[in-house]
């Protein structure tokens, strides 16, 4: 397998990002530039003893700890409106090398793969991190979904959990971000389903640190939620986590444009109306209310009369 994790550094700058939905990053060929470091401004004195390696391995779990705990916490929302096409129609090329998401996560993932041209990948073996088993791919009409591709964050625990409110073209990133997807044993990633870290977690339980790392990474970029059942998993995970387990990408941010708020003609009371809550927010009227301009039952998801909080 050829994929290569970037250094603890790479953690503590995605929680510096946090609130930020960003560009895809990894997966590409050639492989992408490791993220630098910034040096401390105050060297230690001399007499300072070097951290131990408990010490190390404590501030890399509590980096990614420090992440999960700035996820909102709410309950899911209703999985209505969700299909497969809500995150774009099949799998595209996010880093414009040529190739589509999956032939280049099949590329990273695999070894001794065989390719027909620069991107399509007919054949290779994985060492399947989910289960630990080295599984065989050829590609072709029955054999192919021997190893698929899984969105370590589930699409729609995503549209479940804060990608309602994302634009379509940033559901399309998610969907396509080598941060969120890996090759792996297909009968097991069907088992999963759209399962979350308090429902699913791999068998093979030396990859969950780097899974739910990936999914908490996940998440902050994408400003996504957490349910308390699935915080609580995370946390029972990672506190066991080592360095070499809790940083498999580093996100790089981009701006985005917030949504537009629409307004209605005015009526005699003058009223307003959001598309979204991200809308209100940009209006700068989060959270709203029963009763103030522009509140909708469609804002306030779990009905408590208080929407966008």
């Amino acid at each position: 397998m050829k994929k290569t994790y970037p250094l603890l550094a790479a953690a503590l700058t995605v929680l510096a990002l946090t609130g930020c939905v960003s560009a895809a990053t990894g997966a590409t060929r050639p492989e992408p530039t490791p993220a630098s470091t910034v040096d401390a401004t105050s060297p230690a004195p001399a007499t300072t003893a070097a951290p131990t390696p408990s010490a190390t391995e404590n501030a890399a779990a509590s980096s990614v700890v420090d992440l999960l705990n700035t996820l909102p916490v709410k309950g899911r929302a209703p999985k209505t409106g969700y299909s497969r096409d809500q995150f774009g129609n099949g799998w595209k090329d996010p880093d414009r090398n040529g190739c589509d998401a999956r032939n280049d996560i099949l590329a990273r993932d695999m070894a001794d793969e065989i390719t027909s041209g620069p991107c399509k990948v007919l054949s290779g073996t994985i060492h399947d991190p989910y289960t630990g088993k080295t599984i065989g791919f050829v590609r072709g009409n029955d054999t192919s979904m021997a190893v698929q591709i899984d969105h370590r964050v589930a699409l729609s625990n995503a549209w479940q959990t804060g990608a309602q409110q994302l634009t379509a073209e940033q559901r399309v990133e998610l969907a396509n971000d080598p941060m969120n997807l890996i090759a792996v044993d297909g009968p097991t990633n069907g088992q999963k389903s759209d399962g979350d870290a308090a429902t699913w977690l791999p068998p093979q339980r030396g990859y969950r640190c780097e899974y739910v790392a990936a999914q908490v990474q996940v998440k902050a970029k994408y400003r996504l939620w957490v349910t308390q059942p699935e915080k609580d998993a995370m946390l029972r995970i990672l506190a066991d986590c080592s360095p070499a387990t809790v940083d498999p990408g580093t996100p790089v941010p981009v701006e985005t444009q917030p949504p537009a708020v629409v307004e209605q003609p005015a009526t005699e009371q003058g009223a307003v109306f959001y598309a979204n809550c991200d809308a209100v927010r940009a209006a700068g009227a989060a959270p709203i209310r029963t009763g103030d301009p522009g509140y909708t039952r469609k804002l306030d998801r779990d009905g408590d009369g208080v929407a966008c909080e």
